[in-house]
Order: C-alpha cells, then sequence, then structure tokens
C-alpha cells in the first residue's frame, strides 16, 4: 500500500483526501517511481476546482503531473537499466499525487548530477512550456516581450529565456513591487501591475504577448500588441476569455496582430526530449532558475492548493512523501 491524495469532491481544497492506495506494478512500456518530489502546477488547481468538468474527470482523481525520484521496476519492453535511475516524469493530468506513480518511459527524464528532485519538478513541465510558447511566437533577438502572469514557473522561465534570447525589453505583470524585483533580478527590465500599467517607461505595445492567466483580461491584452505582434496563451487559471473577444483582433485588422494558443501536448517528442535535457543541465550549472516557493509533505497537499488560490506563490510549490 502507499499513501495518495484523491480528490473525492470537485470545488474548494477541502475535498482533498489524503489515504491508502494499492501500490503500483508496471505495465508494458510503464516505470513506477519511488517519489522524492511532486510538483504542484496550476493545472492541477483548475482541474480540483472542477473548471474542466468536461474533460471526463470524476470523484477519485489523484491529481498531479510530474514527479521526480526514483524508478523502481520497469514493465514489459523496458529497458531494465531504467531501474535505480533518478528521474523526472510526467504522469499525465493525473497520477502524481502518490508515493510511487507510474510513468511511460517516454514521458520519462534522467536528472543530470546536481540537479535535485525538488528543481526538477519546478523545471520539467514548466521550462518546456516557456520554451515552445516563445518558439511558437516566433520571439527573433530585439523584440519586446510580455508575460502576463509572470510569478508562477512557467512565467518565471518565461522571463529568463526571453531575456537571454536577446528580447530589447521584458516586462512582466505581477501583484506586488516585491514580486516585482524578484522578477527583475531574472531578466524582467519593466514591472507592471496586473491590469498592464504602472511602468511609464515600459513599452506602449509589445511584439510578444506570453499569457498564462486568460480570463476577461485576455482582450484588453490583445490591445496591447503592436503591429505583426503575437499573444500566446498557454494556461488559463482566470478562465476563459469572453466569447467574443476575436472582435479585438478583427477591430484592429490593419495592425494584422495575431491570437494564438500553445499545449506541450503538441511539441515533437524528439524536439522535447532534447530541450528538457538542455534546460535540467542549464539549471544544474546554476543558468536556469528553479524557484521554489515552498516544500510541503504530501498530506498538506490541500494546503498547497489553497494558496495557490489566494495567489500568494510565487514560483512552484513541491510536495514531498
Amino acid at each position: 500500500m502507499m499513501r495518495a491524495v484523491t480528490i473525492e469532491q470537485f470545488g474548494d481544497p477541502s475535498g482533498m483526501v489524503v489515504g491508502e492506495a494499492a501500490a503500483p506494478a508496471p505495465g508494458p512500456g510503464q516505470v513506477v517511481i519511488e517519489t522524492e518530489a511532486i510538483g504542484v502546477g496550476g493545472v492541477d488547481a483548475v482541474i480540483r476546482r472542477g473548471t474542466l468538468s468536461g474533460w471526463g474527470f470524476s470523484p477519485g482523481l489523484v491529481p498531479g503531473s510530474e514527479v521526480a525520484g526514483r524508478v523502481t521496476a520497469a514493465g514489459a519492453d523496458v529497458d531494465p537499466a531504467w531501474v535505480g535511475r533518478r528521474v523526472w516524469a510526467f504522469t499525465g493530468t493525473s497520477g502524481g499525487y502518490v508515493e510511487q506513480a507510474v510513468a511511460r518511459v517516454e514521458d520519462v527524464a534522467e536528472l543530470p548530477e546536481g540537479l535535485s528532485p525538488v528543481d526538477a519538478v519546478t523545471l520539467g513541465s514548466s521550462a518546456p512550456v516557456a520554451h515552445f510558447a516563445l518558439t511558437h511566437a516566433h520571439l527573433t533577438p530585439g523584440e519586446s516581450v510580455l508575460v502576463r502572469g509572470a510569478a508562477g514557473s512557467i512565467g518565471i522561465a518565461a522571463v529568463e529565456l526571453a531575456a537571454h534570447g536577446g528580447a530589447s525589453a521584458v516586462a512582466v505583470t505581477t501583484s506586488s513591487a516585491e514580486r516585482g524585483e524578484r522578477l527583475r533580478a531574472l531578466g524582467a527590465t519593466h514591472v507592471l501591475d496586473r491590469a498592464g500599467e504602472g511602468d511609464p517607461g515600459a513599452p506602449a505595445a509589445y511584439d510578444v504577448i506570453i499569457d498564462i492567466v486568460g480570463g476577461p483580461g485576455t482582450p484588453d491584452f490583445i490591445d496591447r500588441l503592436a503591429p505583426n505582434g503575437r499573444l500566446v496563451v498557454v494556461g488559463a487559471i482566470a478562465g476563459m476569455p469572453p466569447a467574443d473577444f476575436g472582435t479585438r483582433l478583427l477591430g484592429a485588422f490593419q495592425q494584422s496582430r495575431t491570437f494564438s494558443t500553445f499545449s506541450l501536448d503538441t511539441a515533437p517528442a524528439a524536439a522535447l526530449e532534447v530541450v528538457r535535457a538542455e534546460q535540467f543541465a542549464a539549471a544544474a550549472r546554476g543558468e536556469l532558475h528553479a524557484v521554489v516557493h515552498e516544500v510541503l509533505p504530501l498530506d498538506q497537499a490541500a494546503e498547497a492548493h489553497r494558496r495557490m488560490d489566494a495567489g500568494t506563490v510565487f514560483g512552484r510549490i513541491v510536495l514531498v512523501p
């Protein structure tokens, strides 16, 4: 048996329960990982709230999508040399808040020396999302970038990667001056409030906007695009944009602005593997920063979600068994 967190009732974090579950056995093409760190992501909170009820989630779901630890068993058609290795793994849209997780071997990456399991789950999904979102936006050196909702792990990675990529300006929206200063230390050049205001020296319009927030404010940020500007939505922690948000694009037809979404599900598997390995190596060298807000025990998963709902998290909360 093992401990596992399940969502017994969708809504507020009180619907999350810590209990026991049968220890898993690997199926064909799978490995079992004894978890040493579990990432708590924004999508976990969105699922727990019931916002994605149309996706087929039902009570009893184990939340969590990424873990790090040591492989303890390998299924059929898996190289047994995986057993004993330190790895990061993607478990899908569920299955991560457990003491022993199952993942497809193609969703597993070996950790380099010098990278902790906690740092691995802070970067393992977030940094590739930021990388491919900026690629999806066709960011080139000398262009300006705005990261909307920059205090989370995806936003922090986007700030660092845009700065490293030669952006002429990297503006961020965040909720406090203290967060703004921390983002400046990671490469931000302008700090704005959640509405995108507050810095008179910031660009009036942006070549690229990475939007992690979504919700009713999305059209206002479409208006902040420069001619030929590109807005890429990679998250919707504030919900869906209004149904008529596209009228903002048509209303500025002559500006040739672009709106798109990006999901890591569409990244080519081979390219994703290379990028994640490069980012893990960069983090081990101290060139990419895993910003951990707090490490909590697994049985405080509901508290981790309360803190996310309160908007007090900077970086990522990580659970440990």
